[in-house]
Protein backbone atom coordinates (compact mmCIF):
# COMPACT_ATOMS: atom_id res chain seq x y z
CA UNK A 1 0.00 0.00 0.00
CA UNK A 2 1.37 3.25 -1.28
CA UNK A 3 1.90 6.23 1.49
CA UNK A 4 -0.67 8.36 0.31
CA UNK A 5 -3.92 4.83 0.50
CA UNK A 6 -2.10 4.74 3.84
CA UNK A 7 -2.98 8.24 5.07
CA UNK A 8 -6.39 8.20 3.35
CA UNK A 9 -7.14 5.05 4.91
CA UNK A 10 -6.62 6.33 8.45
CA UNK A 11 -8.35 9.20 7.86
CA UNK A 12 -11.37 7.42 6.81
CA UNK A 13 -11.55 5.52 9.85
CA UNK A 14 -13.82 6.65 12.72
CA UNK A 15 -11.23 7.51 16.03
CA UNK A 16 -13.90 6.84 18.47
CA UNK A 17 -16.39 3.58 18.50
CA UNK A 18 -20.05 4.44 17.78
CA UNK A 19 -22.45 5.31 20.49
CA UNK A 20 -24.97 2.59 21.47
CA UNK A 21 -28.31 4.39 21.57
CA UNK A 22 -29.42 1.61 23.48
CA UNK A 23 -28.07 1.87 26.78
CA UNK A 24 -29.38 3.06 29.99
CA UNK A 25 -26.95 5.41 30.07
CA UNK A 26 -27.24 7.06 26.19
CA UNK A 27 -30.92 7.16 27.45
CA UNK A 28 -30.12 9.17 30.43
CA UNK A 29 -27.98 11.14 29.12
CA UNK A 30 -30.66 11.93 25.76
CA UNK A 31 -33.74 12.97 28.69
CA UNK A 32 -31.21 15.08 30.91
CA UNK A 33 -30.30 16.90 27.48
CA UNK A 34 -34.40 17.02 26.43
CA UNK A 35 -34.97 18.51 30.74
CA UNK A 36 -33.03 21.07 29.58
CA UNK A 37 -34.60 21.93 26.46
CA UNK A 38 -38.13 21.94 28.00
CA UNK A 39 -36.70 24.19 30.80
CA UNK A 40 -35.60 26.30 28.14
CA UNK A 41 -38.98 26.41 26.07
CA UNK A 42 -40.88 26.51 29.35
CA UNK A 43 -42.57 23.43 29.03
CA UNK A 44 -45.31 21.90 30.86
CA UNK A 45 -45.71 18.22 31.56
CA UNK A 46 -48.89 17.63 28.28
CA UNK A 47 -46.38 19.39 25.97
CA UNK A 48 -43.56 17.08 26.89
CA UNK A 49 -45.62 14.50 26.69
CA UNK A 50 -46.36 15.13 23.17
CA UNK A 51 -43.35 16.63 21.60
CA UNK A 52 -41.69 12.80 22.84
CA UNK A 53 -44.67 11.00 22.06
CA UNK A 54 -45.01 8.99 24.90
CA UNK A 55 -47.80 9.41 27.69
CA UNK A 56 -47.81 10.98 31.29
CA UNK A 57 -46.65 7.79 33.58
CA UNK A 58 -43.53 7.19 30.81
CA UNK A 59 -42.65 10.67 31.19
CA UNK A 60 -42.68 10.61 35.05
CA UNK A 61 -40.78 7.07 35.09
CA UNK A 62 -38.20 8.79 32.91
CA UNK A 63 -37.93 12.03 35.07
CA UNK A 64 -37.47 9.97 38.35
CA UNK A 65 -34.42 8.25 36.42
CA UNK A 66 -36.05 5.11 35.30
CA UNK A 67 -33.36 3.65 33.16
CA UNK A 68 -35.86 2.58 30.08
CA UNK A 69 -34.66 1.87 26.74
CA UNK A 70 -35.40 4.72 24.42
CA UNK A 71 -37.30 3.24 21.36
CA UNK A 72 -36.31 4.46 17.64
CA UNK A 73 -39.51 6.56 17.74
CA UNK A 74 -38.34 8.65 20.62
CA UNK A 75 -34.70 8.73 19.84
CA UNK A 76 -36.24 10.53 16.28
CA UNK A 77 -38.47 12.92 17.72
CA UNK A 78 -35.27 13.90 20.32
CA UNK A 79 -33.21 14.31 17.40
CA UNK A 80 -35.39 16.88 15.56
CA UNK A 81 -35.80 18.47 18.58
CA UNK A 82 -32.34 18.89 19.50
CA UNK A 83 -31.58 19.79 15.65
CA UNK A 84 -34.68 22.52 16.46
CA UNK A 85 -33.14 23.98 19.62
CA UNK A 86 -29.20 24.15 17.57
CA UNK A 87 -30.67 25.71 14.94
CA UNK A 88 -32.64 28.88 16.75
CA UNK A 89 -28.91 28.93 18.70
CA UNK A 90 -27.62 29.54 15.55
CA UNK A 91 -30.34 32.02 14.45
CA UNK A 92 -30.62 33.79 17.27
CA UNK A 93 -27.50 34.09 19.31
CA UNK A 94 -29.37 35.70 21.86
CA UNK A 95 -30.42 32.58 24.14
CA UNK A 96 -33.47 34.31 25.78
CA UNK A 97 -34.43 35.44 21.83
CA UNK A 98 -34.04 31.85 20.64
CA UNK A 99 -35.90 30.01 23.56
CA UNK A 100 -39.02 32.41 22.59
CA UNK A 101 -39.21 32.10 19.35
CA UNK A 102 -40.94 28.85 19.48
CA UNK A 103 -43.70 30.43 21.00
CA UNK A 104 -44.29 33.07 19.13
CA UNK A 105 -46.73 33.46 16.49
CA UNK A 106 -45.21 33.19 13.37
CA UNK A 107 -46.64 34.68 9.80
CA UNK A 108 -44.61 31.74 7.53
CA UNK A 109 -46.55 30.06 5.18
CA UNK A 110 -45.92 26.75 7.34
CA UNK A 111 -47.04 28.52 10.60
CA UNK A 112 -50.09 30.72 9.10
CA UNK A 113 -49.61 32.65 11.96
CA UNK A 114 -49.35 30.14 14.66
CA UNK A 115 -46.36 29.65 16.60
CA UNK A 116 -43.33 26.75 15.58
CA UNK A 117 -44.58 25.03 19.23
CA UNK A 118 -48.37 24.72 17.95
CA UNK A 119 -47.21 23.27 14.72
CA UNK A 120 -44.76 20.71 16.65
CA UNK A 121 -47.74 19.89 19.08
CA UNK A 122 -49.49 18.07 16.55
CA UNK A 123 -48.05 15.17 17.95
CA UNK A 124 -46.52 13.52 14.87
CA UNK A 125 -42.91 13.41 14.18
CA UNK A 126 -44.04 15.02 10.59
CA UNK A 127 -44.72 17.96 13.04
CA UNK A 128 -40.81 18.50 14.08
CA UNK A 129 -39.41 17.60 11.07
CA UNK A 130 -41.15 20.29 8.74
CA UNK A 131 -40.44 22.57 11.87
CA UNK A 132 -36.37 21.55 11.44
CA UNK A 133 -36.21 21.77 7.83
CA UNK A 134 -37.91 25.37 8.40
CA UNK A 135 -35.07 26.09 10.33
CA UNK A 136 -32.69 24.48 8.18
CA UNK A 137 -33.98 26.84 5.35
CA UNK A 138 -33.31 29.96 7.30
CA UNK A 139 -29.93 29.68 7.93
CA UNK A 140 -29.61 28.50 4.47
CA UNK A 141 -28.70 25.34 3.93
CA UNK A 142 -29.04 21.69 5.17
CA UNK A 143 -27.74 20.54 9.14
Amino acid sequence: MNYAVHQMSAVLQPHSPAVDLDTPAAAQAALRTFWRLADAWKLGVPEQAILLGVGRTTLYQWKKGAAVPLDRHVLERLSYLFGIYAALQILLPVGERADEWVRKPNTAPLFAGTSALDRMLGGQVADLYVVRQYLDAQRGGKA
